[in-house]
């Protein structure tokens, strides 16, 4: 108990006029300073307090926060042009960067200190982009895109980042401004199996909606098995519609059918898939094994 008391007194302390250039702008360069301005009449404030707190705390020593009662620092408080409360703010290199006004839910405010976490460039990049990412599997779409969008700016190269705002546009339909992100992708870092991933993503995304929907498509098939250009399309708008398994049969089943057909078009979409979901995706690696055994049966 003795130990945590010290880590939090260490991580999280109350400020003042005289203390806030060492303890928010001086050591701001160094680590990012969180600064809560606060009232003891305040409601919002005692509930967003010990959820700041507990959020920095678990974050381990990759922010700083600073609270600032207004009451007793009503120069700061002026300076800083704080006109309701709770108020906000993180520092890193001694400016201001990032901040919020009024109560919170506990996901934004993680999703806070991750941007804030990695906009100081303290070795706290994987863990956002972690963040992120578990952000983006659980639809969480606007926390996820901002924290990646404040890791590009403090690492402009970020592969996982850039991928990870595909992925968001890829989520929300939005086409056009996934493939307009490629362009940032940095020279020799085309072939990345990242960006590999996220093209292939978007590929498929495209020609799923040329395709339609899959239920006439199904309806093709059923009618005529020997119809492979049916069949192709039917695998690519499964895939589109975020059936991978269900595609890989059917591709499977056109390259048992005829693998040579449109120059090995089932091998082709095969592999576009499977580049698609990754090299982790169970599903991929199920589905390369399968292929595997029917080109060398």
């Amino acid at each position: 108990m003795q130990e945590l008391g010290k880590q939090a007194a260490e991580l999280i302390r109350d400020g003042s006029e005289a203390t806030f250039m060492q303890d928010v702008v001086e050591t701001s360069r160094t680590v990012p300073v969180i600064v809560d301005f606060w009232a003891p009449w305040c409601g919002p404030c005692k509930t967003l307090g010990p959820a700041i707190e507990k959020a920095v705390t678990e974050a381990k020593g990759k922010v700083r926060l600073v609270k600032i009662d207004i009451d007793q620092n009503q120069r700061i408080a002026a300076q800083m042009r704080i006109q309701s409360i709770p108020a906000v703010y993180a520092f890193v290199d001694g400016k201001p960067i990032d901040g919020f006004v009024g109560n919170q839910p506990g996901s934004a405010i993680k999703a806070f200190i991750d941007r804030v976490a990695a906009a100081g460039g303290n070795g706290g990049l994987d863990e956002a982009l972690d963040a992120a990412e578990a952000m983006l599997a659980e639809g969480a779409l606007a926390d996820a895109f901002q924290t990646f969008a404040a890791i590009l700016q403090e690492d402009e190269g970020n592969l996982r980042a850039l991928a990870g705002m595909i992925r968001a546009h890829l989520s929300l339909g939005e086409l056009e401004q996934a493939r307009a992100l490629l362009v940032l992708v940095p020279a020799g870092k085309e072939d990345d199996p990242l960006i590999a991933s996220v093209r292939a993503q978007l590929e498929l995304a495209e020609a799923g909606t040329r395709l339609g929907g899959t239920a006439e498509l199904r309806a093709a098939v059923e009618a005529n098995p020997a119809n492979h250009q049916a069949r192709l399309d039917l695998a690519i708008a499964l895939a589109a519609a975020g059936d991978a398994e269900t595609a890989i049969d059917e591709l499977l089943e056109l390259f048992r059918r005829d693998r040579m057909w449109n120059d090995e078009a089932a091998k082709k979409q095969l592999f576009q898939l499977f580049d698609s979901l990754g090299p982790k995706s169970v599903e991929a690696q199920s589905g390369r094994r399968r292929l595997s055994s029917m080109i060398f049966s």
